[in-house]
């Protein structure tokens, strides 16, 4: 199993994961005609700056981000982004299942969105969360608390 743990993310990754971001949903973005550079830089920062995104670090080595900010009454799991290389690993299911416990332990349910058609879509599907409702880009989704 690959070894890779949660870091605290700080200003030097922002442009290494907006990268990744990029080059994991350019393909994504660009069918639903959502892509614009600017757009993607604007919107990743938004989400840097919230409290609760954590890096991904596989052999010590920068691997990704995930945004897990635990509120009052649910978790949102945002910007849950892996470099390429780690994809069909068994590391975003091994993440998510240790995210999981994390929100078990609060009793709160996860709640994130997901662009429609994406493999991210079957990925959460396959993980328990329920699709709540959907629009024409993306879908909203949950896995319910405990």
């Amino acid at each position: 199993m690959t070894d890779w743990r949660f870091g605290t993310a700080g200003e030097a990754d922002f442009e290494p994961l907006l990268a990744i971001r990029i080059d994991v949903m350019r393909e994504h973005l660009e069918r639903v005609f959502r892509y614009k550079p600017s757009r993607a830089r604007r919107i990743f920062r938004e989400h840097f700056a919230e409290p609760g995104l954590r890096t991904i670090l596989v052999d010590g080595a920068l691997a990704g981000c995930v945004g897990f900010r635990i509120g009052t009454d649910e978790i949102k799991l945002d910007s849950f982004y892996l470099h390429r290389r780690f994809h069909n690993s068994g590391l975003g299911t091994t993440i998510l299942k240790v995210l999981f416990a994390e929100a078990d332990a609060v009793c709160l349910p996860i709640r994130l969105g997901v662009l429609n058609g994406s493999k991210a879509d079957r990925f959460y599907l396959r993980h328990g969360f329920v699709k709540l409702s959907e629009d024409a880009i993306e879908g909203q989704y949950e896995r319910p608390a405990p």
